[in-house]
């Protein structure tokens, strides 16, 4: 029976436990350029024992910023800082993680502390969301692009592109970022996308945008690392993208050679009701772990150890992400395993204080 501070081994990646630091956007960038903000930010959880550190929602095109303030992963010129932080987190005993990402309808925002709503159209910098269909995510948000075939096809071969920058950066774990209703799962859920072409209608045509962009970052992303995909598994909503839907598009994912599912849920449809509480999203993980025979993450609303431990051990997920959890406590791994009585990697120079 696996537990939460056993390893994970993925291909030629081996996490020293099941605790990983989920993707949290911290709007804290220029022209898309990494920081010591995000160096001290994610350096200072892989030495409070974290086993996998995901950077954040890695921009793979300027208009694919959910807000001015992302960062990116678009030009050659952002590999050098985003690889200071892979040098933080792996000198710090913990594997490097980054989740590629484009906004689409969703982009444009301001940052959550600035009000979190859309800009204005006389704002700048200002530029248009780009989707499957001209359908705004609500009525604060303008209408966006429709996408036409050599569009998708060129912005697949930017997350191709940053799947090869982010190689060059020293990471060893990538995510494709396919939910929260942004580009990629806006194509997938029936509520956002109402094409009548081949990326449009049936469930095969919904999911192949996500297909061919997998496809295209394999081209790059080298087989002895893991590849993962981040999800909505619900979109909570009649109609909407359901469960049962992810663990189809799961088994699709695995025969494309996708080695995780992490699994999230909603942020496709403004109305939706969603029934957050403690674990909240595990039944997705644990849905598509065994409807799919893959591995998966799970994420949303686990604070204690005990509750992320009982998800291990009961098959639930193979790896817990935490994430406003971790940025109230940097060594949650170290704490939780004191409270499990497990052993940690405990820096030598915090000794005196565990």
């Amino acid at each position: 029976m696996s537990h939460l501070f056993e390893t994970l081994t993925i291909k030629d990646v081996t996490l020293r436990n099941r605790i990983g630091v989920s993707p949290m956007c911290m709007y804290s960038y220029q022209d898309g350029f990494s920081n010591s903000w995000q160096v001290i930010h994610l350096g200072a959880r892989a030495a409070g024992g974290a086993g996998l550190i995901i950077a954040e929602a890695t921009a793979i095109d300027p208009i694919g910023r959910i807000t001015p303030y992302d960062v990116g992963i678009w030009s050659d010129e952002h590999i050098e800082p985003l690889s200071r932080v892979t040098r933080a987190i792996k000198e710090n005993g913990a594997v490097a993680g980054i989740q590629i990402a484009h906004a689409g309808r969703k982009a444009g925002s301001r940052r959550p502390w600035d009000s979190g709503k859309p800009r204005q159209s006389d704002e700048l910098p200002s530029w248009q969301g780009v989707g499957p269909s001209p359908i705004a995510f609500n009525d604060d948000y303008a209408v966006p692009h429709e996408l036409s075939v050599d569009e998708i096809r060129q912005t697949q071969d930017s997350f191709r592109a940053a799947a090869g920058r982010a190689l060059s950066a020293g990471f060893e774990w990538l995510e494709i970022h396919a939910a929260h209703g942004y580009l990629l799962h806006s194509f997938y859920s029936p509520i956002s996308n109402q094409r009548t072409d081949e990326y449009g209608g049936s469930f095969e045509n919904r999911v192949r945008f996500l297909l061919e962009t997998v496809r295209a970052v394999h081209q790059v992303w080298p087989e002895r690392l893991p590849l993962t995909v981040r999800i909505s598994g619900t979109d909570w909503v009649d109609g909407g993208w359901s469960v049962g839907d992810s663990v189809q598009l799961a088994r699709h994912l695995k025969a494309e050679g996708v080695d995780l599912i992490d699994c999230s849920s909603g942020g496709g449809v403004a109305q939706a009701k969603v029934p957050a509480g403690p674990g909240y999203q595990v039944p997705i993980s644990e849905a598509v772990r065994h409807g799919a025979d893959i591995l998966t993450a799970t994420v949303g609303l686990i604070t204690a150890p005990e509750q992320a431990d009982e998800i291990i051990r009961n098959g639930r997920a193979d790896l817990v992400l935490l994430g406003r959890e971790m940025l109230r406590d940097p060594y949650w791994a170290l704490h939780a395993a004191q409270s499990l009585k497990q052993p940690a990697s405990v820096p030598s120079q915090y000794l005196r204080a565990f």
